[in-house]
């Protein structure tokens, strides 16, 4: 059965990613990120577990992972900051869904003398698992590296080290003070170093839910992925849209001005929005028929009554006037022509600021309706039924985050 789930989402993933069509130019300037995920799904793929271990130097991550493994293979010196880069091990669980997990050793992130801070905050942040490591509690600077992880969606354990020399009453203490720093709604797990309590804690859980946070890890990373390919693509494209609704309100506002037809006037600026929507929607990859165009145009301009009374009714009144004017030419001498002038420059001035107004509408309404994907790394997360709460909460607050950030409306024309 967990063969099977992973099967699936991964042959899911595949295929959305062999979807993405990206052009050179992309591949180039995510191939840090791109790298990421093909790692990540080929570790989906042959359900490949990673557990992270992070925290400020001196607290014993290396001492927890040697402990686990049975082995002192990671380095524990006395001196503090023995560990210089991301060390990656496997552990061989034999009584285990998982046969092997893959454990990370980082320096400590408070290390001055670390090379590449960000690079290893990286490799630990695409962990299936973070096991956060302190040996008392929590500083400002250990909250503010959690609350990066959170605002990530990753799934985070605490564990409390070196508590051998605390009595009972200071270790409670020392655990309500991390309780009352971390968010309530959370419920990240507080594990005691303590004997064989997180193996077998780390055992219990890899073993009941080690298969589904592998699988979200690798649908988080995957959309990460996305939001960051679907930004990169629509700030292309909002220069493209600008420049195609300029050379439309050009075109709208001389033939408004020039014009003095009032039906042929109405009819042509209808058509000349239309084809904008047309072009638009190519744009941003929604090819819409006809009928949808008018669609579109016409719940614009029912939503934003100003705009259809500005393209309709102030326009129908100055072809009027403009129509008298070149009426009563022939019995003033051309007198009559002096105004003829201001109206055409300010039925174009009216013709140039609606079509930037019905441009950006249909902008956004072709980019609300193109952005509907059931395959999409996102809706795939959300059709996950997660039914223990306190283990898949994280999720929720990647979800929301996700959605309070990444709604792409400022990169619209």
């Amino acid at each position: 059965m967990k063969k099977l789930k992973i099967n699936k989402n991964y042959s899911l993933l595949k295929s959305w990613w062999e979807t993405m069509d990206l052009t050179n130019y992309e591949k180039s300037f995510f191939n840090k990120e791109i790298i990421s995920f093909n790692q990540q799904l080929f570790r989906l793929k042959e359900a490949k577990f990673r557990i992270g271990v992070y925290g400020k130097s001196g607290v014993g991550k290396s001492s927890i992972l040697n402990s686990l493994l049975k082995k002192n293979i990671f380095n524990t010196e006395i001196i503090n900051g023995t560990t210089k880069e991301i060390k990656e091990v496997e552990w061989t669980l034999n009584d285990q869904k998982f046969k092997k997990i893959n454990l990370l050793d980082s320096p400590g992130f408070d290390f001055c003398n670390i090379k590449s801070p960000d690079k290893i905050y990286y490799q630990i942040n695409h962990s299936d698992l973070i096991l956060f490591v302190v040996s008392g509690d929590l500083n400002r600077n250990e909250v503010g590296e959690i609350s990066s992880f959170i605002k990530d969606g990753k799934k985070i354990f605490i564990v409390l080290n070196k508590i051998d020399l605390l009595k009972k009453n200071e270790l409670n203490e020392i655990i309500e003070n991390i309780n009352s720093k971390l968010p309530k709604d959370l419920n990240i797990p507080i594990i005691i170093n303590y004997e064989n309590d997180l193996e077998n804690y780390l055992r219990k859980t890899i073993n009941q839910y080690g298969e589904i946070l592998l699988i979200l890890n690798s649908l988080q990373l995957a959309d990460k992925l996305f939001l960051r390919i679907k930004e990169q693509r629509l700030k292309r494209r909002q220069e493209l849209a600008q420049s195609t609704i300029g050379k439309f309100s050009t075109i709208k506002a001389s033939a408004v001005a020039l014009n003095p037809f009032i039906l042929f006037d109405i009819a042509g600026s209808f058509a000349l929005d239309n084809a904008l929507i047309g072009e638009l929607s190519k744009i941003y990859g929604l090819n819409l028929r006809r009928e949808s165009t008018r669609k579109i145009f016409k719940k614009i301009s029912i939503n934003n009554l100003f705009l259809g009374f500005t393209q309709v009714g102030i326009n129908t009144s100055f072809n009027i006037i403009k129509k008298v004017i070149l009426l009563t030419v022939p019995f003033t001498h051309g007198v009559s022509l002096i105004p003829y002038g201001p109206i055409a420059i300010i039925q174009a001035a009216i013709a140039v600021y609606s079509t930037k107004i019905i441009g950006k509408l249909a902008a956004k309404e072709i980019f609300i309706r193109s952005k509907v994907s059931y395959v999409e790394p996102f809706i795939m997360i959300q059709n996950i039924t997660l039914k223990e709460a306190e283990i898949f909460n994280h999720i929720n607050v990647y979800l929301s985050k996700r959605n309070l950030n990444n709604n792409f409306l400022s990169f619209l024309p």
